[in-house]
């Protein structure tokens, strides 16, 4: 391959490339539809809302402030529940998972609270298969109970208004939405796919086809060669990109209180890591199903799990965070978040974007020696 670079050599192989993507249905799939999929897939099936969980409730006691504690749990906001009178009816409902806890008002409770000398107690029962969720069920049971507590006090006079009140409020995410940041972090996802996936399968199908080596008779440079192949999967990238976020800020209603600009500074910088980690598979295979499957394990399945997307790296094992700093995805993630229900924070984008830019240097660097290598 000659190492001078010709404009009219590269304009005639990026049209090249990009005539063969577009007469690649599955290209076109993974690149627009695919992405969709995901994005109502992370809309509206995955949630980490904690609202509205299902409880059953045994009121076991008739009297007045026992009917009037179990009232309050009925108007909670945070349950759903299903009534019974003892624990027994409730059982196999827990056990199928068709409530996620139960709250036992005793026999006793009237008694006890009518001034026995005995705290008035209730019992609260939780499905431990699910340690988030049961964490929930208990705090939010103690927190309806204290605050019905707090009013029968205020009713009888028992105590005067605490001189200091506890007002909450939510930055930037007031309604507590999971799906404000989850299809923001989503967005990442499907740019490592049509990074990462798509461009790994590039030079590993002109090896497939038989093309290489006609590739290699012409006196493209090695560059040369491989900018042909990554721009078209660039701005099919940044194509796909914006199409999920018009989806996001129209369909789904996620703020963007960012500038265009600023995402688009983000996913240029993304996207050098993600092709170029691409490239890089694509030159060391010669197939297209092991391209494709190194791709998946080596890029998408840590931008799910390792990225800070689903889970916090915070409550990660103290070496399981430190792999994460070698996962290009983690760096993309709060600026996506950010840009969109916070705004523009450069000092934070900066830092990320110089990151992914490393990475993608040297990702690049490294297709080059792979490819020169497997071609000589």
């Amino acid at each position: 391959m000659s190492q001078a670079f010709s404009a009219q050599r590269f304009r005639a192989m990026l049209v090249k490339e990009t005539l063969q993507i577009l007469r690649d249905p599955s290209t076109l799939l993974i690149a627009f539809v695919l992405p969709l999929i995901l994005l109502f897939l992370f809309g509206y099936g995955v949630s980490l809302d904690t609202t509205r969980i299902r409880v059953g409730l045994a009121l076991q006691d008739m009297s007045a402030p026992a009917q009037s504690l179990a009232t309050a749990y009925e108007r909670s906001r945070w349950f759903e529940v299903t009534g019974r009178r003892d624990v027994e009816g409730l059982k196999p409902e827990l056990v199928a998972g068709r409530i996620r806890g139960i709250i036992v008002i005793p026999a006793d409770f009237g008694r006890r609270l009518a001034g026995t000398g005995e705290p008035a107690a209730i019992q609260v029962i939780t499905d431990g298969s699910l340690p988030n969720t049961a964490g929930f069920v208990a705090a939010y049971a103690e927190g309806v109970r204290a605050s019905w507590a707090a009013g029968q006090a205020e009713e009888r006079g028992a105590r005067p208004q605490p001189p200091i009140t506890l007002l909450q409020r939510f930055w930037f995410n007031p309604e507590l939405a999971s799906r404000f940041f989850l299809i923001p972090g989503s967005i990442a996802i499907v740019m490592t796919m049509v990074g990462t996936l798509l461009t790994a399968l590039v030079v590993a199908r002109e090896w497939e086809r038989g093309t290489m080596e006609a590739i290699m008779a012409t006196p493209i440079g090695m560059a040369e060669f491989l900018a042909t192949k990554v721009i078209p999967y660039f701005i099919l990238g940044l194509g796909s990109m914006t199409l999920c976020t018009l989806v996001a800020i129209f369909a789904f209603g996620v703020p963007f209180r960012g500038s265009p600009l600023a995402l688009l500074a983000i996913a240029t910088a993304f996207l050098m890591p993600a092709l170029g980690q691409g490239l890089l598979i694509s030159a060391a295979t010669k197939n297209q199903f092991v391209a494709s499957q190194v791709a998946l394990l080596s890029a998408f399945l840590p931008a799910m799990l390792l990225s800070g997307f689903l889970f916090e790296i915070a409550s990660m094992p103290r070496i399981i965070q430190a792999i994460t700093y070698l996962v290009p995805a983690r760096y993309v993630i709060p600026p996506l978040q950010t840009v969109f229900i916070v705004g523009d924070l450069w000092d934070l984008f900066l830092r990320n974007i110089a990151a992914m830019l490393g990475f993608g240097a040297l990702f690049f660097l490294l297709a080059i020696r792979a490819t020169r290598r497997r071609i000589a």
